[in-house]
């Protein structure tokens, strides 16, 4: 058997140089038939290209140009022309793109000289590191490809997860290794991939830009805007997939990451740092919570980053809409795989999204990422998956559907101060179906998160919105997460509510009911209607402690049910403006004092004084 080794230049070679080619390679092959083919390819611009059975030798200009170019574009090369000040020195994440750079001249030292020197010099390291040898990769040939799956023969030492070149310029991942070929799932011009097709290694795994640029914008998986606002340009990048904070690099989840609605905030608190899964059916209200989430960030200092997977065009664009108008994609980035997208790249949305998330927390940032919804991430990963003819589990998804989901929500953290005190806060999504939370999907995920956010269908069809059932609702972090007056005002409200809905479903029949249970049931109906909120409109901490001190006071006995809601709008804006210092020491000292209360109640009394006044009068 001949084996057939490829050796392409951009010009002739000489005698010499044949002569020593031919003696390398044959040192590697003793004893075997060797045959040496030689081309000529100008597009090379300079040097040679052995290709030796799955084996690509790599010595030509373009590929030390492009691997130059991918150098500068992966590494942070800053060039600062001004006095920056001290930065807070932190721990540099394991992941983070290492480069060397050569210390800043003194302020009076930068001028354009020195500028152009130090920009030369890095640009001549650079060459000179890749000038050194060979760029040895894998190479293998397309062998079938479809519905965005490539399966490649050859590529002996490709590695799970790895990034893989195919000759038209798209990028594959690795997701299959087998003895006779290796599968991958194709991210990008997918319909130009065609068999016979050359695939090389790279050594890397897909990597997003991260950073400020981002803010405001719409981006796919791989970073490219979909917002026709133009292109930018970043140059920070960050692979998708990277290992989660080790726990000694963790603190403790203490700090309230408030959503703006009364019935979170109050029962299911969730802290900076946790995982707080939002699950329900269809049309129940998971992403309004998840927006509204968004919403109440304002002014914060939190950065939001919403990743749509699967979801339709039309409904992104409605997110989009709604805090572009309210003002909040100045601190927001939206990543969106929209159902119209690959599975490929509905599978990479949540990584993507959580690596650009990573870039702020470890600069010392909080960070929201909400992922909507798992669902789909696990459809579409199941789809992945049996294309690539690996064998489904329970209900037709994979074995490592779990470390699917782990090892993304995992990543979400409260970082210690030594590392800069970051955080990523998770708010994954799953949608069941007819209510059933004990599916294969809901419980992997229940069983990584801190807690779970249930949203009835019923609830939401009898009008309680958001239509959350407080007894399958859970927050694990609880108090730790709640400041000291809200822990005060909410310590009963669950407990109250879970024991009015009971009663409720007997009281319907029409039963007599003593003295004591029907005021439980007119105090639980005036609890309902509190916690009632509009959709899109969050409100502070401090509006919600005054309703809830109101309401578990039982102050509104003598107020209408059916005119509640009406009461609580028109009272809060009331209590903002009259009793403004009020609301300012309930923000400085976080507590209720006995003054306070009294100020509060006599703030009720003089309100519904006036509302039941002009009831009487209409």
């Amino acid at each position: 058997m001949v084996r057939e080794i490829d050796v392409t230049s951009a010009t002739e070679l000489s005698s010499a140089q044949i002569k020593k080619i031919e003696k390398v390679f044959l040192s590697k092959h003793k004893g075997e038939n060797v045959e040496f083919v030689y081309k000529i390819d100008k597009e090379l611009i300079g040097g040679i290209l052995v290709v030796d059975g799955d084996k690509y030798y790599d010595g030509t200009v373009r590929s030390q140009i492009d691997k130059i170019n991918t150098d500068f574009k992966m590494s942070e090369v800053y060039v600062q022309a001004a006095t920056v000040p001290k930065r807070r020195k932190s721990k540099p994440s394991a992941d983070s793109a290492s480069v060397k750079k050569t210390p800043a001249a003194a302020p009076e030292q930068l001028n354009a000289e020195n500028i152009k020197a130090q920009t030369e010099k890095e640009l001549s390291d650079i060459v000179s590191r890749y000038n050194k040898s060979f760029d040895v990769r894998h190479a293998g040939s397309v062998e079938f490809c479809g519905d965005g799956v490539i399966m490649c023969n050859g590529l002996s030492a490709a590695e799970y997860g790895e990034m893989l070149q195919i000759e038209n310029g798209a990028q594959a991942i690795v997701l299959s290794l087998s003895d006779g070929n290796v599968g991958a799932i194709v991210l990008d011009d997918e319909d130009s991939v065609s068999a016979h097709m050359l695939v090389k290694t790279t050594g890397m795994i897909v990597s997003v830009p991260v950073g400020d640029k981002l803010l405001g914008r719409v981006v796919n998986p791989l970073g490219k805007p979909v917002d026709g606002l133009g292109e930018f340009t970043s140059d920070k990048y960050r692979p998708i997939e990277a290992p989660a904070p080790a726990i000694k690099d963790r603190d403790k989840v203490n700090t309230p990451m408030l959503t703006g609605l009364l019935a979170v905030d109050s029962m299911i608190p969730i802290g900076k740092g946790q995982r707080e899964l939002i699950i329900g059916d269809r049309q129940t209200g998971k992403t309004s919570i998840a927006v509204d989430t968004i919403l109440n960030q304002k002014g914060k200092g939190v950065i939001c980053i919403y990743v749509a997977i699967g979801q339709k065009s039309s409904t992104v664009s409605s997110i989009v809409n709604t805090l572009t108008e309210r003002g909040a994609m100045e601190y927001t980035v939206i990543v969106s795989a929209t159902a119209r997208d690959s599975a490929p790249l509905q599978y990479i949305a949540p990584y993507a999204g959580c690596a650009i998330a990573e870039e702020f927390m470890y600069a010392g940032k909080d960070v929201l990422i909400v992922y909507d919804d798992l669902s789909k991430h696990a459809v579409a990963y199941r789809a992945m998956s049996l294309l690539l003819k690996r064998p489904p589990g329970r209900e037709a998804y994979p074995g490592d559907i779990f470390y699917l989901h782990s090892r993304l929500l995992e990543r979400a953290a409260k970082l210690s101060p030594e590392l800069g005190g970051g955080s990523i806060t998770a708010l994954p999504i799953v949608e069941t179906l007819a209510g059933d939370i004990s599916a294969y999907i809901p419980t992997n995920i229940i069983s990584i998160t801190d807690g779970q956010i249930y949203l009835e269908s019923e609830l939401f069809n009898a009008g309680i919105r958001p239509a959350i059932n407080v007894g399958l609702s859970v927050s694990r972090v609880g108090g730790s997460a709640q400041t000291k007056a809200m822990r005060k005002v909410s310590g009963k409200l669950r407990l109250d509510l879970s024991q009015y809905r009971e009663l409720a479903v007997f009281a319907q029949f029409g039963a007599d009911l003593d003295d004591a249970t029907a005021r439980l049931l007119e105090q639980g109906k005036r609890t309902t209607e509190i916690i009632k909120q509009d959709v899109h409109s969050p409100m502070s901490v401090e509006q919600q402690i005054i309703l809830l001190y109101v309401t578990t006071k039982q102050l509104l006995k003598d107020i209408p049910v059916a005119r509640i809601a009406e009461f609580k709008d028109k009272f809060i804006k009331f209590f903002d403006i009259d009793y403004a210092d009020v609301v300012k020491e309930l923000r400085e000292c976080g507590e209720i004092t006995m003054d306070m209360g009294i100020r509060i109640e006599d703030a009720v009394n003089e309100f519904a004084l006036y509302f039941l006044k002009d009831e009487a009068h209409e």
